[in-house]
């Protein structure tokens, strides 16, 4: 499988990459990572690092051609390839495309992922390795211009295109492996209340616990692995109680030995996320609706919440909808002991009582991948 993989800068996307390659060494698998942005600088060793978007467009697609005719070259006899690219850029130069369609059309890759992550990692992410003034909006902007462009770019050669949130954990690595090496793994929505039950220790659990099981067996596109509407609501509490100029501090991530493992939290001013308020909701609406589109079924949790009242949310009943009215299988796990209405039960492919039967019905019908949980 050749899959290019694109991403705003700010991702960190190369050390990222690296660990999916190194999880599937373990699972006995062959990768081969080309970090284009390395190559580039490879070809320009007068160029300083984290200068190289500031050349000359013409010295920039040079540099570029070059390091996708070596991939070429290089990638003809590998069994699994990774192309870590971009599909765009927002810089001093304004907006311009990051690749040649002659050379994607070469490369044949089988499949493209654009990674995303939450907007303030971003953020703090580009103007650490950068000399460039951008704000949370820009951001934003740049993450649905990349979405957009490598969906488009997918399209027209007519293959499949994924979007996958790095997230906060390390299950998103075992995604990025079997996207690139397992591509007949089914593929779900995991779908399971949200930000109003933030305030549940006992139903976040059996929610992560849920997650995490589906995430073993299957590749999932987990709509908590991007979180900004939790960012959105502690902004929305701090301006309430008249804290709109003072900062909110976000905890970085961490994947092995990468640089933001030592640092300090993420600061960012309240007013700045209430800014993007609108960019928020809309893009969470956007990209859930795709991330179901782009799985083969939605398997949803309905937990019991205190008091006895069934925890289905707006949004969960939408994607269930979603899932429907898109020909997917819909999966659900009730566990309240009131009764679903018919807008559950019409709708439902199969429904369980519990999580284990659920995995017990998708084992029997087939639907695990053979051998290892993790790769083969």
């Amino acid at each position: 499988m050749r899959a290019v993989v694109t991403g705003q800068i700010g991702m960190d996307k190369k050390q990222y990459l690296q660990a999916a390659v190194d999880f599937a060494g373990g699972q006995g698998e062959s990768v081969a990572l080309f970090n284009i942005g390395d190559m580039m600088y490879g070809e320009a060793r007068d160029v300083k690092q984290g200068r190289i978007l500031d050349l000359p467009w013409s010295r920039l697609s040079s540099l570029r051609r070059a390091a996708f005719k070596d991939v070429i070259s290089q990638s003809r006899d590998r069994p699994h390839v990774i192309v870590n690219t971009h599909a765009t850029f927002r810089w001093r130069h304004g907006l311009f495309s990051a690749f040649d369609f002659d050379q994607m059309h070469t490369l044949a890759p089988d499949l493209f992922i654009c990674l995303v992550d939450n907007i303030e990692v971003v953020h703090h992410k580009l103007h650490r390795d950068h000399d460039i003034d951008a704000t949370l909006k820009d951001c934003m902007v740049w993450r649905e211009e990349e979405i957009l462009a490598t969906e488009l770019l997918a399209q027209a050669l007519h293959k499949p295109f994924y979007i996958l949130s790095r997230g906060r954990h390390s299950m998103t690595i075992p995604t990025m492996f079997r996207l690139a090496c397992r591509p007949a793994m089914k593929k779900v929505y995991p779908s399971f209340p949200m930000s109003h039950v933030v305030d549940m220790p006992d139903v976040l659990r059996e929610i992560d616990e849920f997650r995490a099981e589906l995430a073993r067996h299957f590749v999932t596109f987990d709509p908590g692995d991007v979180d900004e509407k939790l960012l959105l609501e502690r902004a929305l509490a701090a301006s309430r109680e008249g804290n709109i100029d003072k900062y909110l501090e976000v905890a970085p991530h961490s994947f092995g030995g990468s640089k933001e493992a030592k640092t300090d939290p993420i600061r960012v001013r309240v007013r700045e996320v209430l800014d993007i308020s609108g960019d928020i909701d809309g893009q969470i609406y956007m990209r859930d609706f795709k991330l179901i589109d782009q799985s083969d079924m939605i398997v949803s949790l309905i937990p019991e919440l205190p008091g006895g009242n069934p925890g289905l949310s707006s949004g969960v009943e939408r994607e269930l909808q979603h899932a429907f009215e898109h020909t997917k299988e819909v999966y659900v796990v009730w566990k309240p002991k009131k009764h679903p209405s018919p807008f559950i039960t019409e709708t439902a492919t199969k429904i369980f009582k519990s999580v284990p039967e659920a995995l017990a019905h998708f084992e029997a019908e087939g639907m695990f991948a053979p051998g290892n949980l993790f790769g083969h």
